[in-house]
């Protein structure tokens, strides 16, 4: 069963290599392949900075109402709308987290990640055991202001393990206390990229989904991520990494996303059909 997927996602046209876990809510495994594999995390290292900065507004140390004002220096391309606009805008973090995960906001992120600070971020990822999981610095920085690391053509990383790992803990309460774990799984909730695991959810006849998805998807050249919790009649938390894509389009017809999506959904359908109906 373990290159089932595999073998579906060849004859879809896709070349590459993939990371897949799929876990039910309770931990077990259903299904692995290259789970520790690392990587480049993409977008799917907004997940474990979400989590964190929820962790500092429980805290305390986090105000999730105050202002931020955004220079023009602050601006990254990419994905996201805050470069987009004109500085001196004053969101709030909330705001930032959220445009962080529903849009992929670059901006936004760097915000976060200067917030918290790439060691502690590190630190935090040590301290959990995501040890496949790295931040090496901040999104789409000029190279003059990129890092040694980065500068030397390190990215950062992560595993489908460690993600997966990461959204079961959060769904399960053991990372955020209730207030700030529905927090969490609302913004991954409204995330509005949608390529792979959410892209062949069944629909009903006014054409919404069937089964609601908390996620966050991942891209850049020839990488494709989606993570996230699944809320079939057995829920499912999954993390489904790959690079080495060969269409190089940036658009939702990309044909690795694709081929991805049509060979998950069948794995997805059939170990979701098990066990009590889950919600958020």
């Amino acid at each position: 069963m373990t290159t089932a997927f595999l073998d579906c996602a060849r004859q879809h046209g896709f070349a590459g290599e993939v990371g897949l876990r799929i876990c039910a809510l309770d931990g077990t495994e259903l299904y692995a392949l290259n789970a520790t594999r690392t990587f480049p995390s993409a977008s799917t290292i907004k997940v474990p900075l979400l989590v964190q900065a929820l962790q500092e507004a429980q805290a305390g140390r986090l105000d999730l109402s105050e202002r931020v004002t955004l220079d023009a220096s602050d601006h990254v391309p990419g994905s996201g709308v805050l470069h987009e606009l004109g500085p001196g805008l004053q969101p709030t973090w909330l705001d930032v987290l959220t445009l962080m995960v529903i849009v992929s906001d670059n901006t936004a992120t760097n915000l976060v990640i200067e917030h918290l600070g790439a060691e502690a971020v590190n630190a935090w990822l040590e301290r959990g055991g995501w040890s496949s999981t790295r931040l090496i610095g901040k999104l789409q920085l000029p190279r003059e202001q990129q890092n040694e690391a980065q500068r030397r053509g390190e990215c950062n990383h992560t595993s489908a393990h460690d993600q997966v790992d990461l959204l079961l803990r959060l769904v399960g309460g053991s990372l955020l206390e209730p207030a700030h774990t529905d927090l969490a799984l609302s913004i991954l909730q409204r995330q509005q990229l949608r390529d792979i695991i959410g892209r062949r959810v069944p629909r009903d006849l006014h054409g919404e989904p069937l089964y609601r998805l908390a996620s966050k998807s991942g891209e850049l050249t020839g990488v494709h991520h989606d993570v996230g919790v699944l809320y079939t009649p057995r829920p499912l938390v999954i993390a489904l990494l790959s690079q080495g894509g060969q269409d190089p389009s940036e658009h939702p017809e990309n044909r690795d996303i694709l081929a991805l999506a049509d060979a998950l959904w069948p794995l997805l359908a059939e170990l979701g059909q098990t066990g009590p109906v889950g919600d958020i």
